[in-house]
């Protein structure tokens, strides 16, 4: 064999408390899937999202651990959790960092200038290569995986059980 990797990334998610991403991957020397917690030191909702993904991403004792997982992967947890202590919820997280990746399907593309549109157009493109995406990409898995507090009460189910239309 070639230079296989020792570790296949599966999952990679962000804890809030204590802070840490979490990391759920195979150890292909000895066939066993195993978690990895990485604790996030000296961060806050100041830092960079981006500096702190590819300090991570570099650290010595993570490096082949994370050799499958995304920089951008790495940035959306680290957003996620600058959302967090931000006070945001993990949907509004969320939410926001979709908007700095996504078009605006309401905008009106015809009012916009020659650069802007470019720049439109160069986040389309990367949407598509990224939606095209094999199954065995290591992108693929692009899960997160989050702990609620516990006094946040979930929301409900959206349908409302008394209705009696046939399903």
């Amino acid at each position: 064999g070639g230079a296989t990797m020792a570790f296949s990334a599966q999952k990679c998610g962000v804890c809030f408390q204590p802070p840490s991403i979490i990391l759920i991957y195979r150890d292909n020397s000895q066939d066993k899937t195993r978690q990895r917690i990485m604790p996030i030191r000296n961060f806050s909702r100041f830092s960079d999202c981006s500096r702190a993904a590819e300090q991570l991403k570099n650290n010595p004792r993570h490096k082949a651990y994370l050799e499958g997982v995304s920089l951008r992967q790495l940035q959306k947890l680290y957003s996620l959790l600058r959302g967090h202590l931000e006070g945001r919820s993990l949907a509004e997280s969320l939410e926001k960092f979709q908007q700095e990746e996504t078009i605006n399907p309401e905008e009106d593309m015809n009012k916009l200038d020659d650069k802007e549109l470019a720049k439109r157009k160069s986040i389309m493109d990367e949407l598509f290569e990224k939606n095209r995406k094999k199954k065995d990409d290591p992108d693929f898995v692009y899960n997160i995986e989050v702990e609620f507090p516990q006094d946040e009460q979930l929301e409900s189910c959206g349908w409302d059980m008394e209705s009696d239309e046939e399903i």
